[in-house]
Formats: structure tokens, C-alpha cells, sequence
């Protein structure tokens, strides 16, 4: 099965002057672990995680007056659609990290997760009968 398979196309994107509340909030809204962060003053595309959010508000910091920008990854390892699931584990799994941006001719075209390819690789769930 490849990335392309498993990855979602609804993909969040917010800007690096969003506070972590207003990421938080669009987040939670959307369902999703991972926001992709367009700042071309930082290269380009990032991605901000609710690891991220979680290790703000951890020290301590106001999630009303902390931006993104201060707690976007900007060194992001992208997945290509067609990669192996296992291509994106292993990646996800040598950097530490649970979410991959997905690239489409140079252009971000989804995001991939943990979840999601568990979601593929587990077995389908069967009803038994009582």
C-alpha cells in the first residue's frame, strides 16, 4: 500500500502569526494532529503538531500570546504519494515524529500519520455474534 493510499487530502494550513490557541482551536475543530505552517520568511513550509502545542503550554507559555512561528518544525522531512507504507514508517520512525507532509511535484498535497497507517495495516474489524 503506498502513502497515497492512506494519507489525508484535507490538509489544515495556517500562517506563523496564529497563536497556539487559534491553532489549537482550528485543530480540534478539523480533527487533526497537524497543521501545515506556510511562512516564506522561514523557508516555506513547516508543520506545527499538538506535541508542539502540548510542550508549549508544559513550560508554561501563554497559548494567547505565543505564535507559531516560534514552534513550527521548518526542517520537515517530506513523503512522496508514492511511497511504501513502510517507506513513511521507517522515516517517521527514524526521526522521531508522527506526521510526514506529503509532496506532489513539489507542491504539499496531503499529510500522513501514525494513525493512518495503522488505520491501513490492521486488520478489519469483525462483529461477533452474541
Amino acid at each position: 500500500m503506498l502513502v497515497r493510499d492512506a494519507m489525508s487530502t484535507v490538509v489544515l494550513t495556517i500562517g506563523p502569526a496564529h497563536t497556539l490557541r487559534q491553532a489549537a482551536a482550528l485543530m480540534s475543530a478539523r480533527r487533526v494532529g497537524a497543521a501545515l505552517v506556510l511562512d516564506p520568511d522561514a523557508g516555506g513550509t513547516g508543520i506545527l503538531t499538538e506535541r508542539d502545542i502540548l510542550n508549549s503550554v508544559g513550560l508554561g507559555q501563554d497559548p494567547d500570546i505565543e505564535r507559531t512561528h516560534a514552534h513550527t518544525t521548518n526542517n520537515v522531512v517530506f513523503a512522496a504519494p508514492t511511497w511504501t507504507l513502510e517507506e513513511a514508517a521507517r522515516a517517521m520512525a527514524h526521526g522521531g515524529f508522527r506526521h510526514l507532509i506529503v509532496l506532489d511535484r513539489g507542491e504539499p498535497a496531503g499529510i500522513v500519520s501514525v494513525r493512518d497507517i495503522i488505520r491501513c495495516w490492521a486488520p478489519a474489524r469483525q462483529q461477533v455474534s452474541v
